[in-house]
């Protein structure tokens, strides 16, 4: 038996899952005191719902007054604006229904017109939150509607079909990560994974207690993130030089790195078939070595033309290892000996890039990745087993990999390249117990805009297309965080089951959202710009029906938190000595001095 008290008015027509409502003319007020509790009649976002006998449907305001008045009544009710004026409309999106104390997504029966509409009271919103299965879900906050509901997500589904979390700059989007992967982090599940993609060490300080950090040019006590070289596919480890390379030269250098390759099954004894062998396979080689071979070519001068057996004597004795050249004889002038090698291919301007890059400090993490270095014969001490289980395979649920350090002319090859090495592995172990069908992988990748840009063919964008598509496969999730969602290829978002969207101004962003949502609920992404820090709209596969959300508070501060300026500003003015230890830093590009 339904309260008159809640009664609020009936259906008028009905398109789809689209309901029409027109409030009773005797309502004596629009905020209604049920049970001790007011109730405001007509917010958007609010739920309402609609007896069937043993059944209730639910359904989800979006709109109010003369936008939600029915096509067919318009005119009629513009001609008689004086009789009009006083009607009241509402429209609303079915959602869901209740049968018992079960409520489940999705509409079984639908209502007719006159059928009554009631307010949704703090027991109804009960049902409908209370579902979830505590060992299959997480809190994250409470709902909006009611503080002393909790917020919850369905686990499996927010992970299995993928996530986004998108609000603009200040509106929560870092402390809502935070409190996502803290609430998973406490669960304790002892092989639970997630991996953190983080290119500004926003998360170090806030995640630190259920996290391991790898990091660039790491403190002491720290872990110091590496990506070996000869781990990146060919094309990616080219973008890293200055060049303009022909295509004959590219496969020239290609067919090089396969030899090296190849050399190095045998250095490593590692079980792989030569014949397999390509350039982007993940075999160590020195690259050093290599360097210092295709080097000598173009330096080499002989003393009869093409006659390899004449090669002149070298006036200096280089060094692979230090990087120095063997310098010959230099070529004659005007034709005659000493001649240049008749195998010189003209590539020196890109050597010299390879030079210039394995001497610069910046990219030690890639070119001197510690045990993962391979020596001039191409040995290594560690393969990168040993590196994915310091990723993946220890005992802290999450695992940061903290790319601040990485120049940014190459964050998007590297990003991407850590990408496909872990989705790399978890495809082809699909059939051992570190696949992700047998122990799943969350990826978390924090500012995706940046590397994940519309329209571009980089390995990061393909990579992400790849997991975003695939990934339920084989047991990876993805959780987008942005900024920018208008800047985010439209097949990534659009495969993401769960949006979380914050405080969002930019109408360019919205419409961006509104095309990854129902299309019913659209007009709530409307209601964006005016959410409070830390409160946010929640729809699709994780949550049993859209929810207005405020996200709970972490304890630890993200470093994209604001300054307090008041309270920095108080402080004492610091010294010179403070400006000495940045620009030390600055000319050592290292924060760890």
């Amino acid at each position: 038996m339904q309260n008159n008290q809640t009664s609020i008015g009936e259906i008028d027509s009905i398109n789809g899952n689209i309901i029409t409502i027109r409030l009773f003319d005797n309502i004596k007020s629009h905020m209604p005191i049920i049970d001790g509790v007011v109730y405001r009649i007509g917010q958007i976002g609010s739920f309402l719902k609609i007896p069937l006998g043993y059944a209730n449907l639910y359904g989800i305001v979006t709109q109010i007054g003369s936008a939600a008045v029915p096509e067919a009544l318009k005119e009629t009710l513009v001609n008689n604006y004086e009789n009009a004026k006083n009607t009241h409309w509402l429209g609303l999106v079915l959602v869901g229904e209740q049968i018992g104390r079960k409520f489940e997504r999705g509409i079984t029966q639908f209502p007719t017109t006159s059928d009554k509409v009631h307010l949704v009271t703090i027991k109804d919103l009960d049902v409908i939150y209370g579902g979830l299965d505590d060992n299959e879900s997480i809190t994250v906050g409470n709902i909006s509607a009611s503080e002393s509901l909790e917020a919850k997500l369905d686990l499996n589904k927010l992970i299995s079909r993928h996530c986004a979390i998108v609000g603009s700059t200040g509106s929560g989007k870092s402390n809502t990560v935070a409190i996502l992967l803290e609430a998973i982090a406490k669960r304790n599940f002892k092989s639970s994974r997630i991996l953190v993609i983080d290119p500004h060490g926003e998360y170090n300080e806030v995640l630190k207690e259920q996290s391991k950090v790898y990091k660039i040019n790491s403190s002491v006590g720290q872990n110091e993130l590496y990506i070996p070289f000869w781990a990146l596919p060919f094309n990616e480890l080219m973008q890293i030089f200055s060049n303009n390379l022909t295509d004959t030269h590219r496969e020239y250098i290609r067919e090089k790195i396969v030899e090296k390759k190849i050399e190095s099954i045998a250095t490593n004894t590692l079980d792989v078939e030569p014949e397999i062998i390509t350039a982007d396979s993940p075999i160590p080689f020195s690259l050093k070595q290599l360097w210092f071979e295709l080097d000598d070519i173009e330096r080499q001068t002989f003393n009869a033309s093409r006659n390899s057996d004449t090669l002149c004597d070298k006036i200096v004795i280089g060094n692979a290892s230090s990087l120095k050249s063997n310098e010959y004889t230099p070529a004659g002038s005007g034709g005659g000996a000493p001649y240049l090698s008749h195998l010189k291919k003209g590539i020196s301007s890109f050597l010299d890039s390879i030079r210039i890059k394995l001497k610069d400090s910046r990219y030690k993490f890639l070119f001197y990745p510690g045990e993962w270095e391979p020596d001039l014969t191409g040995k290594i001490d560690k393969d990168i087993d040993e590196l994915l289980y310091g990723w993946l395979g220890e005992t802290k649920p999450v695992t940061i990999l903290d790319l601040s350090g990485i120049p940014s002319e190459i964050m998007i090859p590297i990003s991407g390249t850590l990408l496909k090495i872990v989705n790399d592995t978890l495809f082809w172990g699909q059939n051992t117990l570190v696949g992700g069908r047998k122990q799943p992988l969350f990826i978390v990748l924090e500012e995706a805009h940046n590397y994940l840009k519309a329209g571009e063919n980089s390995i990061a964008s393909r990579t992400v297309q790849t997991i975003a598509k695939e990934g339920r496969k084989y047991g990876v999730g993805l959780l987008l965080i942005t900024q920018r969602p208008s800047e985010l290829d439209e097949t990534v978002l659009s495969q993401c089951g769960t949006i979380i969207a914050l405080r969002m101004s930019n109408a360019k962003d919205r419409g961006h959202i509104k095309s990854a949502v129902q299309d019913e609920l659209q007009t709530m992404v409307d209601l964006l710009p005016s959410l409070r820090t830390g409160e946010g709209l929640i729809s699709g596969e994780a949550v049993k029906i859209p929810s207005r959300v405020r996200f709970y508070k972490t304890a630890h501060k993200a470093k994209s938190s604001d300054p307090l300026v008041t309270v920095e500003w108080a402080k004492e003015n610091p010294n010179i000595s403070e400006y000495k230890d940045t620009l030390k830093f600055w000319r050592s590009q290292n924060f760890n001095l």
